[in-house]
């Protein structure tokens, strides 16, 4: 199991999902990825992604000054 980061800080939404499904497929089952963004809708795409790719968020934090940390299990 690794963990991996994404910056997505400065993209707007899509950006951030599209960027993390690119990222997904060199992810192993266990694997952790953990995205840094600053889109405003970013908590409820990472969300709705997860649900519909059948991922595991685990968490969607606001980090403060409008960023937002999530944590995805493979």
């Amino acid at each position: 199991m690794a963990t991996h980061t994404l910056d997505a800080l400065g993209l707007k939404c899509p950006q951030p999902i599209l960027k993390a499904a690119v990222k997904a497929k060199e992810l192993q089952p266990g694997d952790m990825l953990e995205i840094i963004a600053d889109c405003h809708s970013f908590p409820n795409d990472i969300k709705a992604w997860c649900e519909k790719t059948g991922k595991t968020l685990l968490v969607c934090a606001d980090e403060g000054e409008g960023k937002f940390k999530a944590q995805i299990q493979f």
